[in-house]
């Protein structure tokens, strides 16, 4: 079991409070990851949970049993960070089992649990190697694997993926993928990347300054934004924002997705100019300045010829446009 409650936790560093009240409840199994920018209160929750940081008031519940001020030891979690912290001299073998050697836990157990680890995580040819004779991805699957042999209730991946490069990330976020299909572990996971945040969780939750914007499923958060906010910061290319007062809208902020427009070279609703056209092969993103609306990102499926400087119109699909009040709450 590795459920997760978090009731009314508040986090202050002095007179800068990080943690404004937060309340999520975690299901046994889930994924959960919490998004946010920089500075929103996501890492400082994340270490809250793990008991690495106290919480100034609240409470944290692991299985029903409050854990507030349980040693982080104690808490039936495993962290894995965005630094391996492998010990150097240590094999991959030894690094993954040295808490369990520390613990007191029988030898043949620990070869049992690292060799279960080490097939998951195709780890089998490195366990007598050490940490400078791996590659980053290599390094970061043995500290999941130092994870996954505690057979702990949670596991708090704190953004494992930064250090990694474009490729290593996208295979990295596989193996944590198919990690929690076999496990059927409890897993919450930190990232500022939106798109880790889509294609890994089963429940999104977006923190913005200390607070919890809205909570939901990745395809309800991209279809279903909160507020404006919330629209802005999940989907890639980002949503557009449009002053309302400039379309003649009551609502202050008209906002629709890059691949929720069409462009046309005749007609449309918003004439504008190509500044620029990125040709990124399966798609295309123009940038139009639009008399109307503003600089406009279109994001076109396939290749799409424009040069810079030419005229296009664009023309928003009505079922897919967002309309923000002044509180920045969307308008149903």
């Amino acid at each position: 079991m590795g459920s997760l409650n978090i009731e009314n936790v508040k986090k202050a560093f002095g007179p800068v409070e990080v943690l404004k009240g937060i309340d999520l409840e975690v299901n046994d199994g889930e994924f959960v990851v919490f998004v946010g920018p920089s500075g929103c209160g996501k890492s400082t929750l994340l270490r809250v949970i793990a008991g690495l940081e106290d919480s100034t008031s609240g409470r944290v519940v692991i299985d029903g049993q409050d854990v507030s001020v349980t040693p982080p030891a104690k808490r039936g979690i495993a962290m894995v960070f965005q630094t391996y912290a492998l010990y150097p001299h240590l094999t991959v073998k030894n690094n993954m089992g040295l808490g369990l050697k520390q613990a007191g836990t029988p030898a043949a157990e620990i070869d049992r649990r690292i060799g279960i680890a080490s097939s998951m995580l195709s780890l089998e040819p490195y366990l007598e190697r050490r940490p400078a004779e791996l590659s980053g991805g290599q390094r970061q699957r043995v500290a999941i694997g130092r994870a996954v042999v505690r057979e702990p209730k949670l596991f708090l991946f704190d953004e494992p993926l930064s250090n990694l490069d474009a490729a290593l990330r996208v295979n990295t976020r596989l193996e944590i993928a198919q990690l929690h299909r076999r496990l059927k572990a409890t897993m919450i996971y930190v990232t500022h990347d939106q798109v880790e945040a889509m294609t890994l969780a089963d429940k999104i939750v977006v923190l913005n300054a200390g607070r919890i914007e809205q909570i939901g499923g990745p395809m309800e958060l991209y279809n279903s934004p909160a507020n404006e906010f919330v629209a802005g910061f999940i989907g890639s290319p980002k949503m557009n924002f449009i002053d309302g007062a400039k379309l003649g809208e009551t609502a202050k902020t008209v906002g629709v997705r890059p691949e929720h427009l069409t462009v046309d070279t005749t007609s449309g609703a918003w004439k504008g100019t190509v500044v620029h056209a990125e040709h990124l092969g399966a798609d295309t993103n123009l940038y139009l300045d639009c008399e109307k609306a503003g600089l406009l990102t279109v994001r076109i499926f396939g290749v799409y010829n424009a040069e810079p400087g030419s005229t296009l119109y664009a023309t928003p699909d009505p079922a897919k446009t967002y309309r923000f009040g002044a509180d920045g709450r969307v308008i149903k």
